[in-house]
């Protein structure tokens, strides 16, 4: 059983349209509402795949209902905890000028109790699970050092973390010594303070990660591929050639790929051949938290991995 979290869901109001102009009215060609938030989208990708999923965050008002409904339909077991906000919505418009455009809500304020109440139930829940992945923002009212706390409670149970969100979540987070993050190229340089202008200077910053303590540091660098550094050294994964669609949600698909990698104990030659595949399928789809199994299964004999220094 894989532990999702996401303390921050949002319903995907997805939009389609030629072009987006600003102070302009814009008219729409196509419009999706999707359960969204980077622990919904790893937990989608996860049950397409056919693992067992428990779901746990916080959930308010109507868009909530929708997320949890949503989720109960795909045959998660849903564990979230309901809040007196109402959960986000979030707008991607998708215009055929290849620009993607995201609106993002902040999301509801959480109270003290609200999150007390989350953290017993996911200590609760942790205790049935093998891997937990911590994804995304976090709401407001809640202290960065939160995925710190969950991380704790993790490993206090012997339970493996990937941790994938942004700033001080992140500076935080790692301090508790998740064994994998998943920064993008723009996280990773907030960590280290400085511009990374090639891959070689993204290998040195992740490398020294892991010898802080974390054991894998994967870097989502979009087409430029990803990079998965350890104590062992780095290996690059090429991005292979496909006609994106869509990029919101490729991260989770990465870490949704390393979840199952994991699992399985496969090596980091393969788990990152799969993750890079993977993304490369969640691309090409227009709805987030989605991939083509036919596509990723294209993909991995096409994904050019090389060993970095």
């Amino acid at each position: 059983m894989i532990l999702t979290v996401t303390l921050n869901p949002a319903v995907d109001k997805t939009y389609t349209t030629g072009s987006l102009i600003l102070g302009q009215v814009n008219r729409l060609e196509t419009t999706q509402n999707i359960a969204g938030g980077k622990g919904v989208n790893v937990a989608k990708i996860l049950r397409q795949c056919g693992y067992p999923v428990t779901t746990c965050g916080l959930l308010g008002g109507y868009t909530g209902l929708f997320i949890e409904d949503y989720m109960n339909s795909i045959g998660a077991d849903c564990r979230f905890t309901r809040v007196a906000g109402e959960t986000r919505s979030n707008i991607n418009v998708l215009a055929k000028d290849g620009y993607v455009t995201e609106l993002l809500e902040p999301g509801p304020e959480v109270s003290d109790e609200e999150l007390e109440i989350f953290v017993k139930g996911y200590e609760e829940a942790i205790t049935r699970c093998e891997l937990i992945v911590l994804s995304g923002s976090i709401a407001r009212g809640i202290r960065s050092d939160i995925y710190k706390r969950l991380i704790k409670l993790a490993n206090d149970n012997q339970k493996i973390c990937i941790l994938d969100t942004s700033a001080e979540a992140l500076r935080c987070g790692i301090e508790a010594h998740p064994y994998m993050i998943k920064p993008n190229q723009k996280e990773l340089e907030y960590l280290v303070g400085h511009k990374l202008t090639d891959i070689e200077d993204v290998a040195d910053a992740a490398g020294k990660l892991c010898e802080e303590g974390i054991a894998k540091v994967v870097v989502s660098m979009g087409s430029k591929g990803l990079l998965s550094v350890s104590r062992e050294g780095a290996l690059w994964a090429k991005a292979p050639s496909v006609k994106a669609v869509n990029t919101v949600g490729c991260g989770d698909s990465v870490v949704a790929s390393y979840a199952m990698s994991m699992l399985e104990g496969e090596d980091d030659f393969s788990s990152l051949k799969r993750a890079a595949a993977t993304a490369a399928s969640s691309a090409s789809t227009f709805q987030s938290g989605e991939i083509s199994l036919r596509l990723s299964k294209e993909l991995l004999d096409k994904v050019q991995i090389e060993k970095r220094k």
